[in-house]
């Protein structure tokens, strides 16, 4: 963060010795602003989504870039920033920094790109007047050249975004901090909406007016869909919730019943977690969550469920797998956890699990006598010593005897 930050000051400072103040750039700058903090306003009301949230704030971003000097660019973060950390959800203020700071930088070198390319020598670029942006964008060239240079502020803003995450947690995979799927239609939405916008403006200021309300319920759609998925999610993994795990897991053995298909499941559970929190306190505890949560989406096939089941069980449904697949399964995710070390204290600590193995119809006929049979399966572990693999007893475990009496049992630690 700190490199970044010093770029921004040296760009700065830079910037703000070769751009005349111009009553029409600072007006242009004044209304994106407004624009900007008139979409924070909206997405107050529903609320928003705990980690990382995706928003199209970039629909006034890209304007500024393409329309206004670079020196712009800089500082455009920082009130609308402000007003995100005071209004929607304080969370911490580095983040908030460092997203700022990467938004400056990102549309700094990438305003000054674009009118580099269309406009005088490079270094005068800088400085270059709204009338002249607003000239060059109408143009076919000018288009082209503003759809790249908008696209580029999309991939190094994510690049300094993504690395920096990566400094501060080494074991998050670069494939979830980069792009997938939706990200990639989000960011194109985001340009496309961007230029839309920027050619609205390079036409007239004013007509802000007429983007503003389609981009403020786009915004308030994207929020809404992303606090549905918050809601089917466990906050601390990432992972299904208990509730929406089962109700796909049960859609999963219907399509099996029908289809005439092996499926397994699996019940994990963190040995020892209660001693884990007791000796390295909570944080830790919800490291290890974390941790044990990711080993086990990287060791599973997409078309495997995977949830956090709570506490600190984990369910795993394998369709397609017979009871000697979901055995190999099992062993490898025990054996991966274990060789897994997180680090407490400045000492290594190991995590192990015990796993209950489940098939479908031979100890159970839906979710419930699945989860019964396999919950049966894992205090079998526990008892011959955990950190192991068993599965229960042949033929359906009676519901009434079997989960509910166990989870009765609180003197019994797992």
């Amino acid at each position: 963060m700190g490199v970044v930050l010093a770029c921004d000051l040296v760009f700065a400072v830079f910037g703000y010795a070769v751009t005349p103040a111009r009553a029409e750039e600072v007006a242009t700058f004044g209304a994106l602003v407004l624009c900007a903090a008139t979409c924070v306003e909206a997405m107050r009301r529903l609320g928003t989504p705990s980690g990382l949230a995706r928003d199209l704030l970039g629909a006034w971003w890209l304007p500024a870039i393409l329309l206004l000097p670079p020196m712009y660019s800089l500082f455009m973060p920082i009130p609308v920033y402000l007003h995100l950390q005071y209004r929607i959800r304080r969370t911490v203020v580095h983040r908030r920094v460092l997203n700022a700071a990467s938004v400056a930088l990102a549309g700094f070198v990438s305003s000054w790109a674009f009118h580099a390319l269309l406009g005088p020598a490079p270094v005068q670029a800088v400085s270059m007047s709204v009338q002249t942006a607003e000239k060059t964008l109408l143009t076919p060239l000018g288009l082209f050249w503003g759809v790249l240079c908008c696209a580029l502020f999309t991939v190094l803003n994510t690049a300094v975004v993504a690395i920096a995450v990566r400094l501060s947690a080494p074991e998050t995979p670069w494939r979830r901090l980069l792009w997938d799927r939706e990200a990639l239609v989000i960011d194109s939405a985001e340009v496309c909406v961007g230029m839309t916008v920027a050619i609205l403006a390079g036409v007239s200021v004013p007509l802000l007016v007429i983007a503003l309300p389609p981009v403020t319920l786009l915004q308030r759609s994207l929020l809404y869909e992303q606090l549905q998925v918050a809601a089917r999610t466990d906050p601390k993994t990432g992972l299904l919730n208990a509730a929406t795990w089962e109700r796909e897991a049960g859609a999963h053995l219907t399509r099996a019943l029908h289809g005439r298909r092996s499926v397994t499941l699996l019940l994990i559970d963190i040995d020892h977690f209660k001693q884990v929190n007791d000796t390295h306190g909570h944080m830790f505890g919800d490291h290890v969550l974390l941790g044990v949560a990711r080993t086990l989406t990287h060791h599973l096939r997409p078309s495997d469920l995977l949830g956090r089941f709570g506490g600190e069980e984990f369910v795993v449904l394998l369709p397609g797998a017979d009871m000697a697949e979901g055995c190999r399964v099992a062993e490898r995710l025990r054996s991966r956890v274990e060789r897994t070390e997180l680090v407490a204290g400045g000492k290594s600590v190991t995590i192990t699990v015990s796993i209950g193995v489940a098939l479908f119809q031979a100890h159970g006929d839906d979710v419930i006598e699945l989860l019964a049979s396999a919950d049966h399966g894992l205090y079998r572990a526990k008892d011959a010593g955990r950190n192991r693999v068993c599965m229960p007893p042949t033929g359906p475990w009676a519901v009434s005897g079997g989960l509910g009496a166990n989870r009765a049992a609180p003197a019994r630690e797992r």
